[in-house]
Parts: structure tokens; sequence; C-alpha cells
């Protein structure tokens, strides 16, 4: 295997009812964020900036389409040259699989042989940050442990009960990790991001003892599970934010508002990309009102926007008031309809003088493609 080089994997299966009607039909990997990106975005530029040349990604069945649509041929990601490429699979195809008694790992084995590399990093979906692969590559080179994990301190409020918690030595170490659901944490706790890194000789070979005693599951749990004695741990300081509800995607998108933890995230040392279109820039009209607000391309602001994201596409009217709120895409809000702590998905029309309320700690969601006729009060 040639020397410095990482192959990638990236794990999409999991599903948070409490995130519905916004993964409906699609995975958490492409829920927008900051209004032009999508969480995806940030696990590919990861792969991007460490100049990793190739991605297996995991999705479940039926959630691949906007996937593909986002993603296109990679190219905004370089990985659509010669040597770079991304594959993308169905996780119930292994599920398959092991119901008739084949090899339910052979397809991650074989991206991992072909792969060449010395190292593997795998990344979960629904923690979200921009982080250097390279260093955390070189701290395990370093300490030449089994298994290298990031984690992130954290306040317990941000954690899910499913989620793993760490305890380190003086060496970072790992000695103790626990799930979130079975300890009572403390105010501030190690929170583990699902972000790995492995040698891919060690990988194959704990993939192929899984085989052989016949145990199915996610790499996520095999390395959940593989945790131990030999791990190093490796502190990300920057901006991450964990979304498994609509409350924990809605305050995430709303730290974008703020201009420390935008920057932080945004503009550090690594670029983040995303699929390009080619639009004409937001029009602004003599009546709109735009303060403290993100808004991406191809927008029609006639009205009032205040302290909101606002994704492609849409437009709102004169006399129209949004605020707190997420919009997705090709939204039309009409004259004199307020939309305060909501999130719209894509393609919702409002009529004119209807109102969709929510609040701060429960921002109204209406489903993609609604046309919303009369007063959706909530919170």
């Amino acid at each position: 295997m040639k020397a410095n080089k990482m192959c990638a994997l990236i794990g999409n299966i999991h599903r948070y009812d409490e995130l519905l009607p916004l993964i409906e039909n699609r995975p958490i990997a492409t829920l927008p964020f900051a209004s032009k990106y999508r969480l995806l975005d940030f696990n590919l530029s990861n792969v991007a900036n460490a100049n990793i040349p190739s991605v297996f990604m995991v999705f479940n069945e039926g959630e691949t389409r906007s996937v593909f649509d986002h993603i296109g041929g990679g190219r905004e990601w370089s990985l659509d040259g010669v040597k770079n490429r991304f594959f993308i699979h169905i996780y119930q195809d292994y599920t398959r699989k092991a119901d008739n008694n084949r090899s339910y790992y052979e397809l991650i084995i074989d991206y991992l042989l072909k792969s060449k590399a010395e190292y593997a990093v795998y990344m979960g979906s629904k923690f979200l940050c921009n982080i250097d692969l390279r260093a955390i590559q070189a701290i395990h080179r370093q300490k030449k442990s089994d298994l290298t994990v990031v984690y992130k301190r954290v306040e317990k409020e941000r954690v899910h009960p499913s989620d793993i918690l760490l305890k380190m030595d003086a060496e970072n170490i790992v000695v103790e990790k626990a799930s979130a659901s079975a300890v009572e944490p403390a105010e501030l706790v190690n929170l583990c991001t699902d972000i790995y890194i492995i040698k891919t000789e060690r990988l194959i070979e704990l993939l192929r003892k899984r085989q052989a005693a016949g145990v199915v599951g996610s790499l996520e749990n095999l390395l959940r599970e593989s945790i131990g004695q030999n791990t190093s741990a490796y502190e990300y300081t920057g901006y991450l934010t964990n979304i498994y509800d609509i409350s924990s995607y809605y305050q995430s998108n709303m730290d974008m508002l703020d201009v420390k933890k935008f920057n932080s995230l945004l503009y550090s040392s690594q670029k983040v990309y995303t699929k390009m279109k080619d639009e004409v820039p937001t029009y602004y009209s003599r009546t709109s009102d735009t303060s403290d607000s993100l808004l991406a391309t191809g927008c029609t602001i006639e009205g009032e926007v205040e302290h909101s994201l606002i994704s492609r596409g849409t437009h709102v009217f004169e006399d129209a008031h949004v605020e707190h709120s997420i919009i997705f895409s090709g939204n039309t809000i009409h004259s004199n309809a307020q939309v305060s702590y909501a999130i719209l998905d894509k393609n919702v029309i409002v009529d004119p003088h209807v109102r969709i309320i929510g609040t701060a700690n429960k921002p109204v969601v209406v489903p993609k493609g609604q046309h919303v006729t009369t007063d959706i009060i909530g919170g």
C-alpha cells in the first residue's frame, strides 16, 4: 500500500424521526444548510481538502435521488478526474446479501483493497464540521494507535441519546466510552463525532472477522465498538454542530447568522465546496428591507426579511414579512403574508395575508410543495 495516502468512507444510513418531514424523501446528508450548502458538502470538502482521491458512500434505499442530483459528476469536489472517483451504494443491498448467505461486507472490503491506501477515514452524516483530515492522520501515525477518533467538548444539551461520550487520560488516550443514554452527562462532555482514522489493513481485518462470525451491521457501529485501550483521541476545536431533530437543525442554521460561528465554519483555512449553479444575483427592489440574513442567488426580495436564511429562487413579495426563519429553494411568499420562526421546505406557496408562526424552541415546519392557504400557528 502507498504511504501517506487515505481513502474515505461516508455513512448516511441513520434516520432520526425527529427530523421529519424534512427527511421524508431525502437523507440527512442533503438537507440544505446556510442558504446555499448541503450537509454533505462539508464531508466531501473535508475529503477534497485532504487530497483523498476516492470516497465510498452508503445511503438508505429510496434516498439517493437528491444525492445524485446534488453531486452530479463530482466536479466541485475534484472527484471527476481520471484517478479520482466516488462510489455510492445502498445499505439495504448489504442486508439482502446477508439474507442470501452472501458476503455482507464484500463491497466495502473490495473498495478498501482497490484504493491501495494506507489509511481509511470514516465520517458519519449528522455531525457538521470543517476539519483537516491530514492533521488527524499525522497524530494517528505519531501515536501508532489502532484507531484515532475525533471528539468535541460540547454542552450536554447538544447530545443525542444515541451518541457516544468519551473519557481520556493526560495523553489523550481513550480510557472509557459510554452511550449518552446510559449515563448522566456533566455540563460539558467529550462527544464522539463519529470521525475515525484507522489503518486500511486493520479495518479489512476487522471486517473479515465480523464476516466470519456472521455479524452484520453498519461500519459506524463497528468502529464505535472498536474504540478500546489503544485508541487515540483528537480534539476538534472549530465549529461543530450535531443535527438530529428539528430544533438542532434550526439552531445550527441560525448559528450561521453569528459572524464568529459563520467564519469559523466557512472561512477557516479550508474551503467548503458546493454544487455550482449559474444564476443571476438576488434582486432587491426599492420596497425591500433585509437585515441580518443570508440569501442565496436567484431570489427576488420585495418585502421584509429579518434574521433569516433564504435559499435559491425564492420570491418574497411586497409587504410580506419573513423573520427568524429558514426558507428552502423555490418558495413564494405573497404580499402581506407573515412567516416567523418557521422552516419552509422546497416549492412552498404562502398565500397573501396568511400567517405561519412558530417559536424559537419549536419552529413550524411546512413540508415540500405545500400550498398554504390558511394560518398555521404553532409553538
